[in-house]
């Protein structure tokens, strides 16, 4: 049997690895907004939203990539995932931890010469919290971000001059507030969340978020979706899972309303305890290295079972 030392050792182990990992509309169409902060209500405020997608040109970069990230699109659905936050081509876009730029690659020449990214990694205050590799020296390294991050993303333009920015939540670049058509959060809100109570970490990144974008404009979020069942504690974001209802009702807090969900990223294979981590899945697999036959029935879950929603600046 194992014991509780050891569970939290690999726990620790698990959530080392996958931090350094991330360390390293022309069509007019009428939606429903979410009048409170619940995931079932239907909302009855209408907002038009500009929608210029363009599926073929997505479509036609998507499969430019290598294998090994095409591989992950039966759990990632980048195509999907993009219409359904209505990102276009010309577009201002935030990106927050965009690390070695899995999305970055595809947003960058989707955007095109009128389009500008703009990556936003984790407050500087907040790296130390995850201690382990956040040493004094990796620490020091991230206050230069902003610029290495910039120049190695020049190489995923693909051809195109989008425009390419970067700083670290609480310190943004003002100039930009009122300026961003969309902010994304793809499953980077869990740490935000995780130590939010050390920081204000989540609270902090969001008001950036309302400051930096237009009016009406848009928040797309994909995160580790916890069972609603689970405890309130261990969906903290500690094991890499958020509750959707939480999720919901911190953006609603935070002036943003829900006006679209989508399930095109769930998984219901992932149906985690509360001893489960979201690391313990592929690609990840944290938790079987060492044991072949629970690294086969790991894989074959498949990765995370995620939320996919978009919501609006108030």
């Amino acid at each position: 049997m194992e014991t509780t030392g050891s569970k939290m050792k690999i726990k620790t182990i698990i959530l080392l690895g996958a931090a350094i990992g991330f360390a390293g509309c022309s069509q007019s169409s009428t939606e429903t907004v979410k009048e409170t902060a619940t995931d079932t209500e239907v909302v009855k405020v209408e907002k038009v939203i500009k929608s210029g997608f363009k599926k073929e040109a997505l479509a036609t970069i998507l499969a430019g990539h290598p294998d090994d990230m095409k591989a992950r699109y039966q759990y990632r659905h980048p195509q999907e995932t993009l219409a359904f936050f209505g990102i276009e081509p010309g577009s201002t876009i935030a990106e927050a931890l965009p690390g070695g730029g899995w999305y970055t690659k595809t947003l960058l020449p989707y955007l095109g010469n009128d389009g500008t990214l703009i990556g936003v990694d984790y407050s500087l205050r907040m790296w130390p919290e995850f201690g382990g590799f956040a040493t004094e020296e990796f620490v020091e390294k991230k206050k230069t971000w902003p610029a290495t991050w910039t120049e190695g993303a020049m190489e995923w333009r693909g051809g195109s001059s989008a425009d390419i920015k970067a700083f670290a939540f609480e310190n943004r670049d003002t100039s930009l507030d009122g300026t961003v058509d969309a902010v994304l959060f793809i499953r980077a809100l869990h740490n935000l969340a995780r130590f939010e109570d050390e920081g204000q970490y989540l609270t902090k990144a969001l008001a950036d978020t309302h400051a930096l974008l237009k009016p009406g404009g848009i928040v797309g979020v994909v995160q580790h979706r916890g069972p609603e069942s689970n405890t309130n504690e261990w969906a903290d974001g500690n094991n890499g899972y958020l509750k959707q209802s939480a999720v919901i009702a911190f953006m609603d807090k935070a002036g943003f309303d829900l006006v679209d969900k989508s399930e095109i990223n769930a998984n219901p294979n992932d149906k985690p305890s509360n001893e489960d981590v979201v690391w313990r899945l592929p690609p990840t697999l944290g938790t079987s290295k060492d044991n072949p036959e629970l690294k086969a029935k790991l894989e074959a879950v498949g990765e995370s079972d995620r939320m996919t929603l978009k919501f609006v600046k108030r």
